[in-house]
């Protein structure tokens, strides 16, 4: 897979929007690997452990600090970097946030991609977009089967609404200034990628499973998990940071034949509750503790969620390399390691990065 991806990526102009969070980080590192000149726009990174800080990221990408609601700013960034790629990542992505500041949710997420389309539409020459939501933008009718791309779109929380508002913007666009109908012309493609629930080092986000236990176990406390039953898609980060760049590649080779949304998770069979991920997580660490309260008057969150890959592991020829039980363990011997400080964590990043390219994804 490396390189695949080196050859389309090496030297190209890549815009990355939210590379200072956490999956941005993953996916800065990876680009810088494979040879890509990438200038980054987000907000200032949060705290002194943020991935973006191990990384040294500054380093790797000209780093634009701005808001995505700055219109101007962001065009004016665009225009002037005259991108090859654009991955578009940042975004507002904490449910529980959303209940919080749900106005300031919907612009982020909406009106901010609004913003990423409207200045590519001003691009004089080709560019090949892949934009991220979020596997919460189906309607959840808490059933079994898994999600297919083609579903219904809606939400319930803020977060996932806003998500969905998104997938609305994105189409609207695509039909209307970037027909696939009229490439030749406008010569821009439209790609969306659809993941959530990512584990991996360097996560820190608040009401996330795996900062909570990691934070729990650093300051000897007892865990507390708010929903032990609820069944997600759990997946290492570089599942779908590699399934981008993959869907990145495929629409900048054929933007007529790849042009879509994309589900990118687990196989459907290799789901885990919250309740298992915590306690295989506490037993790869080797310490740690935690309890299933009875919680009231909390807000609502999905209980099940599951994704259809079948377009992407077909189309794409796309696929997970690890089961959740192996993300898990990736996931939280990465944290053993930070914590220990026995190794230079920059150096561990890209040997994640690195062992996972290597892999055939047969």
């Amino acid at each position: 897979m490396f390189k695949k991806l080196e050859e389309a990526y090496k030297g190209k102009r890549v815009f990355l929007t939210g590379h200072t969070g956490f999956k941005g980080a993953w996916m800065l590192k990876t680009l810088s690997m494979l040879g890509a000149t990438v200038k980054g726009y987000a907000l200032a990174p949060k705290q002194d452990d943020d991935l973006y800080h191990i990384i040294n990221g500054d380093s790797l990408c000209i780093s634009v600090i701005a808001d995505l609601r700055d219109k101007e700013r962001l065009s004016k960034e665009i225009l002037d970097f005259e991108p090859d790629f654009v991955f578009h990542l940042a975004a507002q992505p904490l449910v529980r946030l959303s209940y919080e500041i749900p106005a300031e949710t919907f612009e982020v997420n909406a009106l901010g991609t609004a913003y990423v389309l409207g200045a590519v539409r001003l691009l004089e020459k080709k560019c090949s977009l892949v934009l991220i939501t979020t596997d919460k933008v189906y309607q959840n009718n808490e059933w079994v089967y898994p999600y297919r791309e083609t579903d219904r779109l809606g939400g319930y929380d803020p977060y996932s609404a806003s998500k969905a508002c998104t997938e609305l913007v994105i189409d609207s666009y695509r039909n209307s200034f970037f027909n696939t109908s009229n490439y030749s012309e406008h010569q821009k493609v439209i790609a969306v990628a659809r993941a959530g629930n990512v584990i991996g080092g360097g996560d820190w986000s608040k009401d996330r499973i795996i900062p909570d236990i990691v934070n729990s176990i650093r300051n000897n406390k007892v865990l507390s998990v708010r929903n032990p039953n609820s069944i997600r898609p759990w997946q290492h980060v570089l599942e779908p940071v590699m399934g981008y760049l993959l869907l990145g590649l495929k629409i900048d080779q054929e933007p007529l034949k790849f042009s879509g949304a994309y589900n990118f998770g687990p196989f459907d069979e290799d789901a885990f509750t919250v309740e298992d991920l915590v306690k295989l997580a506490i037993l790869i660490f080797g310490k740690g503790t935690y309890e299933c309260p009875i919680l009231e008057n909390q807000p609502h969150e999905a209980t099940l969620l599951r994704l259809d890959i079948s377009k992407a592991v077909q189309t794409l020829g796309w696929k997970p390399l690890l089961s959740s039980s192996e993300a898990i363990s990736l996931t939280m011997n990465w944290y053993n390691v930070f914590i220990s400080g026995e190794k230079d964590i920059n150096l561990l990043v890209e040997e994640n990065i690195t062992t996972y390219l290597n892999q055939k994804n047969d």
